[in-house]
This record gives C-alpha cells, structure tokens and sequence, in this order.
C-alpha cells in the first residue's frame, strides 16, 4: 500500500531542526513557554538554599559527632545542636518536596503552552507546511513526545542548578577547613562534567534514533487502521501486521540500546565519583594522623566532600530520564519555527470581486510534475463558473490556492485587483463558503457540525440551513434531532447526507463567495439529485467556482472552463 509505504518513511527535522541548539538548556524554551523563567529563578532559589542547609548539616553532624566521642558531652548538652540537624534534615525534605511539586506543575504549564503554540502554528501551516505523511511524526510528538518534559523539569533542571551552586559552595567551605582537600576536589570534579558530555553526544544520537522509531511506528499504525477495509479486501491485512510487528521490534531494540548506554554511563560516573572521594578521603587521613588536621575539620571535610560530586552523579543519571523531552523540544521548536504564509494584513471582501488567476503554477512537495502549470482563470462577480477537466489536472488544486492553503511556486492570485499574498487571509476565508469533495464531520452533534461555519449561529439559523440543504427530514428521524450526536466522521449518516451537513455549513455561513469540490462526487443518482437541488439554492445571488466532473452540475455554471492535463498525462 503505497500510502502505507510512505507514512512509515522516518521523518527527519527539516530547517531549524538539523541546527542542534547547544546547552542543557534551550533558549527557545524560554520563548515559547514562559512559565519556564519563573521556575528557572525558582531552581536558582532552591539550589542555594539546598547548599546551604548541606553545609550546616556537614558541620552540625561533625560537631554532635566530636562532641559526642572526643569531648564526652552529655545528651543533654547536645541537644541544641540535635534539634538543629533535625530541623536541617527536615527543611532539606521539605525544600525537595516543594521543589518536585513546582517542577511538575511548571512542567504541566509548560506542556499546555507548547502543545497551544504546536496547534495554533499547524494550523496557520495549513497544508501547504504539513503534509499528511507528517502525521505520526505530530501524533507522537503532542502527546508521549512532550509528555516526556515532565523528566526535564522534575529532574534535570533542578539537578542541574544544583550541579553548578552545590559544588562551588562546598569548594569553598571545604577551603577554609583543609585547602589540600579542596584542590583535589576542584581537580576531580571536571572529569565528571567531561565523560557526561561525551556520552551525551551518544545518548542524543541514541534518543533521536529511538523517538524516530516511534514516529515511524505511529505513521504506520494510523495509515494501517485508516485502510483496514481496504486492507481486509485484498488480502494484505496479515501482511501488514507482520510490517507493525517488524518495526515495533526495531523500536524496541533502539530502546535497549539506548537502556544500556544508560546503565553504563551510570556506573562509570559513580566509579568516578567513588574514586574521587576515596582519594579526598586518604588525602585527609594522612593529615589527621600526622596531626596536622584537627578530627573536627577531618569529619567535616570527610562528610561534605561526597555532596559535592553528587548533584553531578545525579545529573548524568537525570540525562538519560530527560533526553526524550529535550529531542521533544526540539522538534516542537523546529515545526514552530517553520516558517508560514506571511500575508501583509490587507482585507478584502469577496462581494462584487473578480477572480483572476494568471499563470499559476504550483508543484507539490516530493513530486516532479506541477500539479497546476500555467493555469489561468477569471471569474466576474456573481458569474458561477465550472472548471472541469481529467483527473490529475489540479481542479482541487486550483480551490486551495484561492483559498491561501496552497502558495503557488509561480504566478499571481488576484481578488479584485488586490494580490492574494499581500491579504490577511483568515479576513479572506470568512467571507467565502467551502464545500470539500469528501466534508469531514466532527464526532459532535448535528447542529454542532453545521455551526463550523457560523459559530454564533442561533438554534434558528441552523434550523434554516438545515432545511435548505434538504436534511429536515433526516434530522426528524434522529433520537435528538439536530443535537444528535454523530459518530467519528460522521459515522450515523449516509455519504449523500454528510455531503449536505457540509453544504448546510455553506447556507449558514452564508459567504459572498462559494468553492464547491465535486460535492456531487461518489453519490447516486437519486442522492445527486437532492444534493443538487441544495446546490442550486445555495448559488442564488453568490460568486461561485465548481470542481465539476457530471454534467449535472456543469449544467449549473453561467460557463465552463476546462484545464489542461498535466504534461505527463499528455506524453
């Protein structure tokens, strides 16, 4: 299926996407979800405290400890300095459990705006910037793919503060007790930095290759259940079930790879942590027994020099749990910085314009032959005019240029003398009525469907495009009437009466300017009758262009104009 043969392509990021963003964290994140920037002043609040409280632990610790065993102090003489590491252990859970709680919620705040930001800029894209083979690519990447923020912000961001505060705060108190030990700790720590930088360059590597897998898996699933009919009829179900399996298993072995990279980085970075620890803590064992270092300043150092390589242990961890939702990102931020129709912002009203469409030419991405080459058409106010010709030759095309969602590569648009690419174009579509070849009902209710073409249309008004469309009596046969809700798709109504919700739309948006698709496409005779009939009303007194291929509905038109077939097709 050649369909299916395309959605399971891997789709990689085109533009922004192939210009890598360096840094663990993302300037763009700040632009597109500023919830992001109360959170980063948050982690920066948080990671001093948490440094703070470590280091009066360190010293509370050493202190019970000495005097517990050295100075043989009684309970009761310590029981300040037990209080106090009590509520210094207390304050550090605390701290942690208020900061996880503010990271999920920025996390969910941030996901919101994204997936806002992702639709609205996919829809301004429209098809002209998003074609239908980037459908598992989108599908993945608005739900698992940032979903997997949630590690990011509960994890990474945190830790990664705390990587950069704790360790130059402990260096620092570390100094004034033994300066020896401090340098050693400022020698070792930037090992672990530089080995995380190097796995990440294979984690992300790994991590795209895995989340490209799942896009491949998604496209393919949802074009398979699309044409499972279809599928089931020629026999090729089993076949492509044998296809989801093969790619759901090499989905899987990108995953284990991508698991054992993990575990491994892991261990290597607690080797290096335990290493580095264990020569801070021969370095002042040797001291203490030569008696140049007081017990005090050796427990001292002794405890706190662990806390300085674990914010970085814990990062190198909180890579991997986050790199899932870094890869997210990106790809969110190079579909929003794809770029899209730019129209000046003039208006104009399809009333009493003329269409003129000179020397169009438009190809489609990834094919070779134009799908309109040279096309030329003029319609006057009020004149309804067909334009027929073979399958192939760009008649839908044709629809989609004049309604902004196709640019053409060559060629000017013309609405009443005003060039098409210079108009704001969501002015442009309210004042025009679209009926597709093959609608697509929403799994709403009736009149819900027909209030996508007027959303403030009153119970009266749908009621009226209703009857005009000739469905007054299809709706009197529904549990609920028009409140009846529909199915997927319009699943509960036959073709012929989705076909007039769709035109139904057309009455109550009642637009100065109708394209009609082949709405007649795919009905028999006796539906293409009735449907015609509510074709012919909703003409009365509009600007009109029809995609024809029945004479029936040619015979509508004031005139015909037929389009050449492709070049191709010709040869």
């Amino acid at each position: 299926m050649d369909a299916a043969a395309q959605a399971t392509k891997e789709h990689p990021p085109s533009g922004p996407a192939r210009e890598r963003r360096g840094g663990p964290l993302d300037p763009r994140l700040l632009r597109y979800a500023r919830t992001t920037r109360r959170f980063l002043v948050l982690a920066v609040a948080v990671g001093g405290v948490t440094a703070l409280l470590l280091i009066a632990q360190a010293w509370l610790i050493a202190h019970v400890v000495v005097g517990a065993f050295l100075d043989h102090q009684s309970l009761a003489s310590l029981r300040g300095a037990l209080l106090e590491l009590l509520a210094v252990i207390a304050g550090r859970s605390v701290l942690a459990w208020g900061a996880e709680r503010a990271a999920h919620r920025a996390s969910a705040e941030a996901k919101s705006e994204l997936r806002r930001a992702t639709t609205e800029h996919v829809a301004g894209l429209g098809p002209a910037g998003l074609e239908e083979s980037d459908a598992g690519r989108l599908t993945t990447l608005l739900t698992t793919g940032i979903d997997a923020l949630d590690g990011y912000f509960a994890r990474y961001l945190p830790q990664l503060f705390l990587a950069v505060i704790v360790p130059v705060a402990v260096i620092a108190v570390v100094a004034g007790a033994d300066w020896v030990s401090a340098v050693l700790i400022a020698v070792s720590l930037p090992l672990i930095p530089l080995f995380m930088a190097l796995v990440g360059a294979t984690t992300r590597d790994r991590t795209m290759a895995r989340i490209r897998s799942l896009q491949k898996l998604s496209g393919h699933f949802l074009d398979v259940v699309a044409g499972l009919p279809t599928l089931k009829v020629f026999g090729r179900a089993k076949a492509q079930a044998r296809s989801i399996a093969d790619v759901t298993n090499r989905y899987r072995a990108t995953t284990l790879a991508t698991l054992r990279l993990t575990f491994l980085s892991s261990l290597i970075l607690e080797l290096l942590a335990t290493v580095s620890v264990a020569l801070v803590a021969v370095a002042v064992g040797l001291r203490l027994l030569d008696g140049d270092m007081s017990f005090r300043d050796a427990l001292f150092v002794l405890v706190l020099a662990p806390e300085a390589y674990l914010p970085l242990r814990a990062l190198g961890a909180n890579y991997h749990a986050s790199a899932d939702g870094m890869q997210a990102a990106q790809d969110v931020f190079a579909l929003l910085e794809q770029p899209g129709p730019t129209p000046a912002g003039g208006t104009t009203k399809a009333a009493d314009v003329s269409i003129r469409i000179s020397g169009v030419k438009m190809t489609y991405p990834g094919r070779r032959v134009p799908a309109l080459d040279r096309a030329e058409l003029v319609v006057d106010p009020g004149e309804t005019v067909a334009v027929t010709g073979p399958s192939g030759c760009g008649k839908s095309t044709l629809l989609a240029v004049v309604l902004g969602l196709r640019l053409p590569d060559a060629g000017t648009v013309s609405l009443g003398g005003l060039n098409l690419a210079d108009l704001d174009l969501d002015d442009w579509r309210r004042h025009i009525g679209w009926v597709p070849q093959r609608p697509h009902l929403f799994a709403r209710s009736v009149a819900d469907n027909v209030r996508l073409g007027r959303p403030d249309a009153s119970d009266a008004d749908v009621s009226a495009a209703l009857e005009a469309a000739g469905l007054t009596e299809v709706v009197c046969r529904l549990s609920r009437g028009a409140d009846t809700p529909l199915g997927e798709g319009g699943a509960g109504l036959s073709a012929g009466e989705r076909q007039r919700v769709s035109l139904a739309r057309a009455f109550v948006r009642d637009a100065p300017l109708l394209l009609l698709d082949e709405p007649t496409a795919s009905l028999d005779g006796e539906t293409e009758a009735d449907v015609l009939e509510a074709v012919r009303q909703l003409l009365n007194g509009r600007t009109a262009v029809i995609v024809a291929h029945r004479p029936a509905l040619a015979a509508l038109a004031d005139r015909v104009v037929e389009l050449p077939a492709p070049v191709e097709m010709v040869s």
